[in-house]
């Protein structure tokens, strides 16, 4: 049975670049060794490397002032390694609180110096995006989520919600794990982008990392080696052994998406998918959504059953079916589908024509 990946991260990839991969593993380039073998220091390797932080680089049109780093602890370790390379000693910082992962980001912040929430929307547990917000002037940076897997929102109007910020020379730091390169997005906005990789960029692994060079060398602190953006530019993103695999299959998904047609695709299929998903959440008599209408997600759909005491029977038959992946994140309950560019609309469809069967029977 055809499986129908809708799962938050570890996410689903291109089938052309799992079956790649999968190749790699026992033979890399015809070199008889297995890619997960090679030294990471050898000419093959580093090309990958090279290839992998170019391609972010042309996606995102990006200058020479940016850098483009491959790293290792997850999104969780940005949390730390923001503030010790951006926040000044002494100094201050804003957050906009939209979800666990912006409130984990803020709690590490508060570590370094003093982490205000500029805005939140744990009112409502978090199922709108905070605009009504000012920053104070001085502020090292001010801190974003772009995209809130858990809650299904996602910041829409990037330039009008960090204006501010630019307009008072904030640096504007993005938690971009789960909607990277799912659109056109102009990075000049952006002077610290960071995203686990595990959703639109590769496997679980690795952490891109896109950096304004301009804003380090700031904070007046001591930095450690290995917590030190610098360090990481320097060497190439191998001061110390990088995830091979990891970087070897984000390259592989880069390559992938400019093959069919870059982020203006990209953000097209998306839009498509989500406008098919949100309309018959709409529609249907037994769904309904959790996120604000205005800040729906076009990468995690949540929403949940009028009469909850049907949800086992709905998550039995999409298994039947062959979804998978879709049950909600305990803090919001019902259901999340998580419709990555690489999943394809057909299987969107899949999951409509069940919803609308499921109506039909409880008719």
């Amino acid at each position: 049975m055809k499986k129908h990946n809708f799962s938050a991260g570890p996410a689903i990839l291109p089938r052309p670049v799992i079956e790649a991969s999968a190749e790699a593993l026992l033979n890399f380039g015809d070199s008889g060794l297995s890619l997960i073998e090679i030294s990471h220091r050898s000419k093959d390797f580093v090309a990958v490397m090279d290839e992998a932080r170019q391609r972010v680089k042309s996606l995102y049109n990006l200058n020479d002032d940016y850098e483009v780093l491959f790293l290792q602890g997850g999104a969780s370790l940005q949390f730390c390694m923001v503030p010790y390379n951006l926040m000044k000693e002494n100094g201050r910082a804003a957050y906009l609180n939209t979800g666990a992962w912006a409130s984990k980001a803020l709690k590490e912040g508060k570590v370094f110096g003093e982490a205000l929430a500029a805005g939140s929307s744990e009112d409502a547990n978090f199922n709108y995006i905070p605009k009504d917000f000012s920053l104070n002037e001085g502020l090292s940076y001010f801190h974003i989520t772009t995209n809130n897997t858990i809650y299904g929102t996602e910041i829409h109007d990037l330039a009008g919600l960090t204006a501010e910020a630019r307009e008072k020379g904030i640096a504007v730091v993005a938690d971009m794990s789960s909607d990277i390169f799912s659109r056109v997005l102009d990075m000049n906005m952006i002077d610290l982008a960071y995203a686990g990789a595990q959703k639109n960029t590769g496997p679980a692994g690795t952490t891109l990392v896109i950096i304004r060079k301009s804003i380090l060398g700031k904070t007046g602190r001591s930095i450690p080696t290995l917590l030190n953006y610098q360090t990481h530019i320097d060497k190439g993103s191998m001061f110390n052994t990088p995830p091979v695999f990891a970087v070897y299959v984000s390259m592989l998904n880069l390559r992938w998406m400019d093959e069919h047609g870059g982020l203006a695709a990209m953000e097209e299929r998306n839009k498509a998918k989500s406008e098919v998903l949100y309309s018959e959440i709409d529609r249907n008599s037994l769904f309904e959504g959790t996120a604000a209408e205005a800040d729906r997600s076009r990468m995690n759909v949540t929403f949940v059953l009028k009469e909850k005491e049907l949800e086992a029977e709905f998550l039995q038959k999409a298994e039947q079916a062959g979804i998978v992946g879709i049950k909600g994140h305990r803090s919001v309950g019902g259901f999340r589908a998580s419709i990555y560019n690489a999943l394809p609309i057909e299987s969107v469809k899949v999951l409509v024509d069940l919803m609308k069967e499921f109506e039909l029977s409880h008719s």
